[in-house]
């Protein structure tokens, strides 16, 4: 729902008659299931300015700064150990984000 409020904010703000195509990032530590996702998308822009948009999930990969080798690494899953010198002192720096990152309008 906070999606379709801040596509529904921005049609207000920019006078767009319609939106035609959403692009939004899911980090893999975002908490959200992304056959959830498009299904609830489908359901919740009925009735709205992004009624039959279409939707697209990119997917993004996790990183995390490891303290003990001054890198940033990818990792797999939040409590992985990190990949170049095996320490498990990391820090989350990419993976948690769940945004709009583009969008298609009609005006």
């Amino acid at each position: 729902m906070s999606i379709i409020e801040s596509l529904e904010a921005s049609a207000k703000e920019n006078n767009y008659k319609a939106i035609e195509k959403v692009w939004l990032e899911v980090g893999p530590f975002s908490g959200v299931e992304v056959q959830a996702l498009e299904f609830s998308f489908e359901v919740v822009i009925r009735d709205t300015i992004a009624h039959n948009a279409k939707l697209e999930v990119i997917q993004t990969q996790a990183s995390a700064w490891c303290f003990k080798c001054d890198k940033t690494v990818i990792v797999k899953q939040r409590y992985d150990a990190c990949p170049k010198c095996n320490s498990h002192q990391l820090t989350v720096t990419a993976g948690e984000e769940l945004k709009i990152k583009q969008i298609a309008i009609k005006e």
